[in-house]
């Protein structure tokens, strides 16, 4: 015998069901403003109700709790740049930009035509959407495979054609509105400032940043002619300088000591001018102390030409001595475990550089160093978190690979962990152990 509840029938034979609750409200609601717009039946059921009509109006606009901005939907950049889903331009935008285009040929005394005047907005409609594809997707064709190792392929997002420009309108003006530091420019001008920017040996990826005025900042600072960086004499001979620092210690120590184990930089030594200035302008900006986690390649190299460590010190270790016999634990190759700490004086300003000791588990430093990092700020009082700077150097490979990469950045904002942000630098030689990156992992 089986027992089935009246409640069951009801609701298997009942129009009345709750899913069809704000269906019947709106037309409850649309009965109200015209009885002639829903079907008899459904009219003589609203006739039996006998409801207030104002009352049939708010049920159909949902219940006086209910949130009118949730769920979110965002249309800015970011959230475009991550579901690809553009919003489309208003016809207000659209109306400003002929506006624009009007007033400026006004200026210089020029008439133009309505169909002059669509013709320019969709152009800069066009040219807009291409400026912000090269700062969201420029990145993928820019030059950073001096090996040839990668397969180029074509982006059809950065592709003029896809926009519904052809050769024939590379030449002509377009209006810009200063969006690249300039108000008109035609095409060809667009996509050598756009490629020189974002697509070079220097790319920059910075779309994916919700702060608008960090943003902005950064666009601001490297978008539109003469934004490159300009050294002076004195600067590109110092850093001329330490290059040859950097590639004259590795020579020497493959021909005095080859076929020793040695984690050479070699292919790299660019990053020893990088870390110079690091330290000089962070010094520059009020910065006293920069914690430094690396791995072993180029230790050596950091410890002479940054860290300062004397050369005779790091070849004593290398015929099996100690620079400081009491502070080594163990055997092995310790001279790419253990760690250093000096003072660097630039202009005035000194600043205090302390390399962390860490195991062959190489991305295993980088919490040590965030959590010393935090620490020395904590004790010194340093709330805004400015005086206290950690530098992580990584290997292409290991930052895409090693998990604890991604678990320290995942921490970085939490109120007990934020040490007010580190730089990273990811050493790339295209090659993780043996291992190309396309055999390695899926992403880039």
């Amino acid at each position: 015998m089986t027992e089935h509840s009246p409640n069951d029938q009801f609701h298997a034979s009942s129009f009345l069901q709750g899913a069809n609750a704000a269906y019947i409200d709106q037309m409850h609601a649309r009965y109200v403003q015209d009885k002639a717009s829903v079907d008899a039946q459904w009219a003589a059921f609203f006739d039996s109700l006998d409801e207030d009509p104002a009352d049939a109006a708010q049920a159909a606009n949902g219940p006086s709790w209910a949130r009118r901005d949730w769920p979110p939907t965002p249309d800015d950049d970011l959230t475009a740049a991550l579901t690809g889903e553009w919003p489309a331009t208003p016809a207000k935008e659209a109306r400003a930009a002929g506006d624009k285009i009007k007033a400026e040929a006004q200026k210089k005394g020029v008439e133009v035509t309505d169909a002059q005047v669509q013709r320019a907005v969709v152009d800069s409609l066009r040219a807009l959407m291409i400026i912000r594809a090269y700062r969201i997707r420029g990145h993928l064709i820019a030059d950073l495979d001096p090996l040839g190792m990668r397969d180029t392929a074509v982006h059809a997002e950065l592709d003029p054609a896809s926009y519904g420009f052809t050769e024939a309108d590379m030449d002509r003006p377009i209006f810009i509105d200063n969006v690249l530091g300039l108000q008109v420019a035609n095409l060809r001008q667009i996509l050598d400032i756009l490629k020189r920017t974002y697509c070079g040996t220097f790319a920059l990826q910075f779309m994916h940043i919700s702060d608008p005025v960090q943003a902005a900042w950064l666009k601001e600072r490297i978008e539109g002619y003469g934004k490159e960086i300009a050294f002076t004499r004195e600067g590109r001979r110092a850093i001329l300088n330490k290059l040859v620092e950097a590639e004259g210690f590795e020579k020497f120590l493959h021909v005095k000591y080859m076929g020793t184990k040695r984690f050479g930089l070699d292919g790299g030594e660019a990053l020893i001018p990088a870390m110079e200035q690091i330290i000089k302008r962070g010094g520059a900006l009020g910065v006293k102390e920069i914690a430094i986690g690396m791995p072993h390649r180029g230790r050596l190299n950091i410890l002479a030409n940054v860290m300062g460590k004397p050369y005779r010190a790091i070849f004593n270790e290398f015929q099996g001595g100690s620079f400081k016999p009491e502070e080594v634990d163990g055997s092995g190759d310790v001279k790419y475990h253990l760690g250093a700490s000096s003072d660097r004086e630039f202009d005035g300003n000194v600043v205090h550089l302390s390399l962390t000791a860490n195991p062959s588990h190489l991305e295993a430093v980088n919490p040590v160093v965030l959590g010393k990092v935090r620490a020395k700020q904590d004790q010194i009082g340093d709330s805004e978190r400015r005086a206290v700077l950690p530098i992580l150097l990584h290997g292409d490979a290991a930052f895409a690979g090693q998990g604890v990469v991604a678990e320290c950045f995942g921490l970085s904002g939490l109120r007990g962990h934020k040490t007010g942000g580190t730089m990273h630098i990811v050493v790339n030689n295209q090659i993780g152990f043996t291992t190309a990156p396309h055999f390695s992992r899926s992403r880039p």
